[in-house]
């Protein structure tokens, strides 16, 4: 298969053409600097069959101390940290058997999250150490590594804006670490593992709002969830593997536009042949597509690419983040870690009834799509896919090299 060589943006929407089963629509994104992200879709393809047999995670991942961190605000950003010298994991972990069993369960901290600087400049040291796999013939030249999830389970929980508030949230759609619900800490993702996710070392936890079918009320969860770790860059200089414990947030809630053909932030089409990524048809409300043929709704959103080296998570949960530009991170922001991108499929074709997110139900558009992620992977698996693929600039699957 081949892919394109560079993930900058193209003239615009672009449908997918010839591809075989199991493939559908992918979505590379330009990146505006500061809070500001232009999705632009172009056509690409991804498989998302079973893989090759998972590699045993390591025990490093587990084996990591959390320290209870500071709520206090530790003061402006600032250059002084660097790629070189960051920091990592900070939280307090659950001590209960399992997530329902704690009678009195720990609360996320919140405001500026310091990282574990020991933990993280043992990872940074560990992947610094690292020597690049020899890569197979044939391997393309994303630089990007993925996890394929399923669907877990919905609440009205967030344990990154209500920590410790069960039932406060609007209604969220999980992936990945089944155990997660208002009371989740960083510890819990590595004792309890389970997940909806393959590689099984991604710990991490995934979350959405609900998407509803407005004709009945009722959810529709996706039938695939792919978390990209990639450069959007045109290089790889200075890159470094993702914090264990970071907590960030892409979108707003609290935004409530209307969503038409040809908006930004928008649901869209994606299929197996040619057509138009917008639909053929909209909502009555003109904020939802309906998709022709094969197509069915997908969403695509894009998390920053670059840290500031010293957070875990800041109050508006977006400031210890930001996006690169011009193949560097900001001054206040100068580490640089993979982007996360979320693309998400969900099993509806579009109806003139439309669709509602649980987080603007009254308003009916798309504009509050929004996606969190609460980063924790075993740390061997993530320091090697790092240097192999996006520091290599090499294709890889939830296994290592796409071959």
């Amino acid at each position: 298969m081949s892919y394109a060589s560079s993930h900058e943006p193209d003239a615009g929407p672009q449908p997918s053409r010839h591809r075989p089963p199991g493939w559908f629509a992918r979505n590379r994104l330009g990146v505006a600097v500061g809070a500001a992200v232009a999705l632009v879709v172009t056509a690409g393809g991804v498989y998302l069959g079973s893989g090759d047999a998972e590699p045993e995670p390591s025990k490093a991942a587990n084996a990591l101390e959390y320290t209870s961190p500071s709520t206090t605000p530790t003061g402006s950003l600032s250059a002084s940290s660097s790629a070189s010298a960051t920091p990592p994991v900070s939280a307090t972990p659950s001590t209960s058997a399992s997530p329902a069993a704690s009678a009195a369960p720990r609360i996320p901290a919140t405001g500026w999250v310091p990282v574990d600087r020991a933990a993280w400049t043992a990872q940074a040291d560990a992947y610094k150490a690292l020597k690049t796999d020899p890569v197979p013939a044939g391997v393309g030249n994303l630089p990007e590594f993925r996890a394929d999830c399923q669907y877990s389970h919905r609440l009205p929980d967030d344990p990154i804006v209500a920590p410790g508030l069960p039932g406060a949230s609007h209604m969220h759609s999980f992936v990945g670490n089944k155990a997660v619900d208002a009371n989740t800490v960083a510890g819990d993702l590595t004792k309890f593992t389970a997940t909806s996710c393959k590689p099984v070392q991604d710990h991490s936890a995934y979350w959405v709002p609900t998407l509803y079918d407005n004709a009945t009320g009722k959810p529709v969860e996706t039938t695939g969830f792919r978390v990209y770790y990639r450069s959007l860059a045109k290089n790889s200089t200075g890159q470094m593997p993702m914090p264990n414990g970071l907590r960030m947030i892409s979108g707003d809630a609290k935004k409530k536009k209307p969503t038409p053909r040809g908006a930004t932030g928008q649901f869209y089409c994606a299929f197996y042949g040619p057509g138009d990524l917008d639909g053929i048809a909209r909502s009555t409300n003109g904020n939802w597509p309906i998709c022709g043929g094969d197509a069915t709704l997908h969403f695509m959103m894009q998390f920053p690419d670059c840290w500031d080296g010293r957070h875990l998570d800041s109050p508006n949960h977006k400031d210890h983040v930001a996006y690169g530009s011009g193949n560097a991170c900001p001054t206040s922001h100068p580490v640089r870690i993979p982007a996360i991108t979320f693309d998400i499929r969900y099993p509806a074709k579009g109806t003139p009834a439309g669709y509602y997110l649980s987080s603007d139900k009254e308003g009916k558009s798309a504009s509050s799509m929004h996606g969190d992620a609460f980063v924790m992977w075993d740390v061997d698996t993530m320091n090697k896919r790092t240097r192999n693929c996006v520091l290599g600039r090499r294709t890889c699957d939830n296994y290592g090299y796409q071959k």
